[in-house]
């Protein structure tokens, strides 16, 4: 044990880090103050002006123990930190899609999903809040239909934007159903000949 003890940092060391603590709000009153970093490290105090304090008594007390008893103390986590960068495979079509969606509205393709992501996003919030008024109201919260169910919010926003995408002729030079219809808008307006 003495071994353990004379390779060890000194106590100041393991006291400077700052741990994250959470202050929960006690149905009976109160509130239960702990630390996720440090395993059963949690105190109770009357009112919020306490906490702070509690907190870092709590805290001292856990690492002193832990320290005295030889047991190792676990470095403070942090929230993870977000490049903003990932990688995405997808399906050769989505990615036309996608990318002629950015061609019309003419911004870049890392533009236009960030967007679609973005109100995607939105869109699923306000869907979960309806959904959570509905059900507070005693109202009926329709299912989703089978094929939709687990579908993400840009996979929905994407297919909205592929069905508003205009059709295209095919391979062999036809027109498009749309543009059909445009060529015999044409062929109606057009000054009617008779035989000669």
């Amino acid at each position: 044990m003495s071994e353990m003890m004379s390779n060890k940092k000194p106590l100041e060391e393991y006291l400077a880090p700052q741990y994250s603590f959470n202050v929960v709000a006690d149905p009976e009153g109160g509130y239960v103050v702990d630390y996720p970093d440090l395993p059963g490290c949690m105190t109770q105090v009357e009112s919020l002006e306490e906490g702070a304090e509690a907190a870092e008594e709590i805290r001292t007390l856990w690492i002193e123990t832990a320290y005295d008893g030889g047991q190792e103390i676990p470095l403070p986590t942090y929230p993870e930190e977000y490049s903003g960068k990932f990688n995405v495979r997808l399906p050769k079509s989505l990615h036309r899609a996608l990318a002629e969606g950015a061609r019309r509205e003419g911004v870049s393709l890392n533009q236009y999903v960030v967007s679609l992501l973005a109100r995607g996003d939105g869109q699923a919030r306000v869907e979960t809040m309806v959904k959570e008024l509905k059900a507070q109201l005693g109202l009926a919260v329709p299912q989703e239909p089978q094929g939709n169910q687990g579908e993400t919010a840009l996979a929905k926003a994407v297919r909205g934007q592929v069905q508003e995408a205009p059709r295209r002729a095919d391979v062999g030079g036809n027109p498009s159903g749309a543009e059909r219809r445009g060529i015999e808008r044409e062929g109606r307006n057009a000054p009617r000949r008779g035989p000669g």
